[in-house]
């Protein structure tokens, strides 16, 4: 009796391994000029698998398959080799202890922002008030704003945007962080005339950078809308409408801060020093560059 064999079926191809796939992402973000590819490659891997980094860590180590739609995967690593920012793909910027939604249309916080933020969160702590008022002028996504009404929760925080893109993403943050805080659509100048007198800090990530200059990364000088970068011929038209601002919103012995490029430090002192600001003094970030100026309101 003869026995008939089936032809063997062609195998399935294995699913690629999800460090070689790593590995290849990296190699492409690297030659596109990105400076973190490895970190982003994990990063866009993540967010595709929805799993962490340190989950990701742990499947290639024991040489596991990658995880979630591959193509989406390498779709993404194109838009970011073409330098669209990171955040704008994963649609979240980590800020201090806080996820923030961003995308088109606002400004992506940056981690040498945290330093601002910081300076006024310890303001605020340092008063003696019960519930202190902190305004936040120029939002954008509401970074600052969020870190010191969550990392504050006593403060009473009032944010003011005058860019409906940005407003929108700030709206969206403000009611999943922090609903009970203040958003206004509002011209910066005319902000919150009813606290007139009445606020203790008031801090802004301005547009600072000079008009004729042409900001280095891709990501900034393409994406970032240039409402929240350009500041006019030196880079201070906003700082100097802050500075009007700060004077009628703030109560004596009330703190200012400004964020700022790290060559204006000493034009923004002697800017403030002029209109009758105190103490003005400039604050590096972990870098040791200058990142903010502070004054007190006489």
């Amino acid at each position: 009796m003869s026995t008939s064999h089936e032809p063997a079926l062609p195998s399935a191809p294995a699913d690629p391994l999800l460090s070689d796939v790593l590995r290849t992402a990296a190699s492409v973000l690297a030659a596109a000029g990105d400076p973190t590819p490895e970190v982003d490659a994990e990063l866009l891997a993540a967010h595709v698998s929805r799993r962490s980094r340190g989950e990701l860590a742990a499947i290639s180590l024991r040489g596991g398959a990658f995880e979630g739609d591959l193509d989406e995967f390498e779709s993404l690593i194109e838009r970011r080799a073409a330098r669209e920012p990171l955040q704008h793909l994963t649609g979240l910027a980590p800020f201090r202890h806080l996820e923030l939604r961003v995308g088109p249309g606002v400004f992506v916080p940056r981690p040498e922002t945290e330093m601002v933020a910081q300076l006024a969160i310890d303001a605020l702590r340092a008063t003696a008030e019960p519930a202190p008022i902190a305004v936040d002028l120029g939002t954008g996504s509401g970074a600052l704003a969020l870190a010191m009404a969550t990392e504050v929760p006593n403060a009473r925080v009032h944010a003011a945007e005058n860019a409906v893109p940005a407003f929108l993403w700030a709206k969206e943050n403000f009611a999943a962080l922090a609903p009970a805080a203040r958003l206004a659509f509002i011209d910066l100048a005319s902000a919150f005339p009813d606290l007139d007198g009445r606020v203790d800090v008031l801090v802004s990530n301005p547009p600072y950078v000079p008009d004729a200059a042409i900001p280095r990364d891709p990501e900034v000088r393409f994406w970032d809308p240039p409402s929240a970068l350009y500041g006019g011929e030196d880079g201070l038209d906003v700082v100097r409408i802050l500075s009007d601002v700060g004077l009628r919103l703030l109560r004596p012995g009330g703190l200012i801060v400004i964020e700022h490029g790290e060559w204006q430090g000493a034009a923004i002192r002697e800017l403030f020093t002029a209109a009758g600001w105190r103490a003005a003094a400039t604050h590096p970030d972990l870098t040791s560059r200058d990142r903010a100026t502070t004054a007190l309101r006489p």
